[in-house]
């Protein structure tokens, strides 16, 4: 997990903020967030034009502003100020949908968690582990491949090796440890 964090609290909003943006911008947009709401109760009580220039830098800050602050709402009203550790309270929430309740469950809970971003579909797709581009439906192909126990740890290195070798435009293919097992038609050794 590339994401600063020390609570679940701080987990959820750092996965909200990093759709669409790199894990880096949101660790150096996250300390002074977290300095300034360091609760769900604390950014339930915030204005969005006041979360906007703190989260500004993580793109999309209007509706990333509107979802954290309907999230802390209901955290702070429904959960009682505790990040729930169940994936239907998770994605009952305002902007977590299973990615991040996986991210939560897998990584902030201990639990199983079968994260599905745009490098693990793309990893999976390219080593056969799917023939779908449905995250749910690649979820699942997921899950009947690998023990529940294995859910977090596989897709996590999934991720990152679709992040830093197994690239969407340019696959580093010549430095991929699993490139003989690997059957991509479009890899190469360059």
């Amino acid at each position: 997990m590339e994401l600063t964090h020390g609570t679940p609290w701080e987990l959820l909003v750092a996965t909200i903020l990093s759709a669409q943006c790199t894990d880096q911008r949101v660790n150096q947009v996250t300390p002074a967030l977290f300095k300034r709401y360091r609760t769900p109760h604390a950014m339930a009580m915030a204005t969005s034009g006041e979360l906007e220039i703190l989260i500004r830098p993580t793109g999309f800050y209007k509706s990333k502003a509107k979802n954290l602050i309907g999230c802390a709402q209901a955290i702070a009203t429904r959960f009682d100020g505790k990040v729930p550790a169940a994936m239907e309270e998770l994605t009952s929430i305002p902007g977590v949908g299973r990615k991040t309740a996986n991210v939560l469950l897998g990584v902030a809970f201990g639990k199983p968690g079968l994260v599905v971003d745009t490098h693990v579909k793309r990893v999976a797709t390219r080593l056969s582990m799917t023939r779908s581009s449905n995250p749910g439906q690649i979820e699942r192909d997921l899950q009947a491949i690998f023990s529940e126990d294995q859910w977090t740890d596989v897709s996590q290195r999934l991720l990152l090796h679709g992040r830093y070798v197994c690239l969407a435009r340019k696959p580093r293919c010549a430095s991929c440890p699993i490139h003989d097992m690997c059957e991509w038609e479009g890899k190469t050794l360059t």
